[in-house]
């Protein structure tokens, strides 16, 4: 009988250390999804597939919160009814371990709840675009001051190209060169 950790952050610059840390305690296995959004199925994340796949009948799965399985509210009831189907016990911080019944409507609620938010996220963030385009169309700017919507231009897409090219330089050299990663060079020099 195990004991397993799973934690999920929904972007690369967050960190799961705050759920290890809340979760303490020690794991036989730990598995993690950084940077993979609530709205992908579950079983469709590469950390919780990994997951599935190893755990047992007898085991404990340990998780910080309910949306951290997910942000749809019928994908994650029925991976909890698949887990519990398994015969693996769901321990959820604050809530402890999830059974039958009275635990699934709980689940239900709590995972209805991560859904809601999903929704209101993609509204505030929608009406947040909405704001910066009429701003940027009226001024010039958005309303945060930028100069576009997209991410800020590092250096001038045809600059780059034409150095690297000139110098015969890697994507690294141009990369230090202009003061931007390897990805913005890569993709500078496609354009």
């Amino acid at each position: 009988m195990s004991r397993v950790l799973y934690v999920r952050v929904s972007t690369g610059d967050q960190s799961v250390e705050a759920q290890r840390h809340a979760l303490g305690g020690t794991f036989d296995r730990e598995f993690q999804d950084v940077g993979v959004s609530g709205a992908i199925r579950a079983e469709d994340r590469p950390g919780f597939s990994e997951l599935l796949r190893y755990i047992r009948e007898g085991d404990t799965l340990v998780i910080y919160s309910i949306d951290r399985l997910g942000r749809d509210a019928l994908d994650v009831q029925a991976m909890v009814r698949r887990l519990l189907d398994m015969g693996v016990t769901l321990d959820v911080r604050g809530l402890g371990a999830i059974g039958r019944g009275v635990g699934e409507l709980i689940v239900a609620v709590l995972a209805q709840m991560a859904d809601m938010e999903r929704q209101r996220i993609v509204e505030r963030c929608e009406s947040g675009r909405a704001v910066a385009r009429a701003s940027l169309e009226a001024t010039g700017k958005t309303h945060r001051g930028k100069a576009s919507l997209g991410r800020p231009v590092s250096a001038d897409a045809a600059e780059v190209a034409a150095w690297r090219k000139a110098n015969g330089a890697s994507i690294r050299d141009t990369g230090l060169q202009f003061g931007i990663s390897k990805a913005t060079v890569a993709r500078y020099c496609a354009a």
